[in-house]
């Protein structure tokens, strides 16, 4: 292997600083960059051509096989390779057992309408989840199930956070997703035709008595408040998940997968 002609041993140079800067959302915003830890997520990223702006390799473990691949292929796709001393690779991912390799990839901003535009599809939207572990955890989900897209809608967490990509396990990749208002993201759905339905306390019919074979959506309210009026008046089913008593909750991310594999059981699975 050719070894990268960088070799960083401290915390004060300036691409250390950026990494550690993309634990914040501030640091994220202002470099458009966010951070991709361990070599089979950073390989998926590249696989599905996001561009990585620097890959930064444990200098114990650049001879590695599988990380003399991912080298070749960061260094083809444009990226700045790195070696650097082990103790900094905890230092940016502020973890004791860091992975041998990170990478700091740029963000995506998609609209609605670069979304996959499928009259027939089925996607899922999610009202101003703040929960990053959730968020990450439904679009890993909705890439499981096949969704057509997701669209967060209001005002969310940064589907960009560690915690995020990393509850995501390489959907973040996979999975396309677009931000939206409400206001916009009803009249882009009506617009392909896609019925709405919605898991909420005051629902009328039982989850997998609604009819997801059909273009749909299906809407997911806050961890705290769930929906509001408005976006309940707008949907065309509200739909009750079954609960025995004690809780009086379930996660958001454990009702998302049981109304999105209820639609795909419909569909067959396909």
């Amino acid at each position: 292997m050719t070894q990268p002609e960088e070799i960083i041993s401290s915390a004060s140079n300036p691409l250390v600083k950026t990494l550690k800067s993309l634990e914040r959302k501030k640091g994220r915003s202002e470099t458009g960059l966010f951070l991709a830890e361990g070599a089979r997520l950073i390989g998926q990223g590249l696989a599905n051509g996001w561009q990585a702006d620097a890959l930064l390799v444990a200098a114990s473990m650049a001879d590695r096989p599988h990380l003399a691949g991912l080298i070749k292929d960061a260094r083809s796709a444009g990226a700045r390779v790195v070696l650097a001393a082990d103790k900094l690779m905890s230092r940016i991912t502020h973890k004791d057992n860091a992975q041998s390799v990170v990478a700091a990839f740029r963000q995506r901003h998609l609209s609605l309408d670069a979304l996959p535009q499928q009259s027939g599809g089925l996607y899922l939207a999610l009202y101003e989840v703040r929960d990053p572990g959730n968020l990450g955890t439904i679009l890993r989900t909705a890439d499981c199930a096949g969704i057509s897209g997701v669209i967060l809608v209001g005002t969310c967490c940064d589907p960009y956070s560690f915690e995020a990509v990393r509850a995501s396990m390489g959907s973040i990749f996979d999975m396309p997703f677009a931000s939206a208002s409400f206001d916009r993201f009803n009249a882009w759905r009506k617009g392909l035709g896609l019925s709405m339905s919605a898991a909420s306390v005051n629902g009328t019919a039982r989850h997998d008595r609604t009819d997801f074979t059909t273009g749909s959506v299906i809407l997911m309210g806050n961890e705290q408040s769930g929906l509001p009026a408005e976006a309940e008046a707008a949907c065309d089913q509200l739909c009750l998940i079954p609960m025995r008593g004690g809780a009086d909750s379930l996660n958001l991310a454990q009702a998302t997968a049981i109304m999105t594999y209820e639609a795909w059981r419909q569909r067959d699975f396909k």
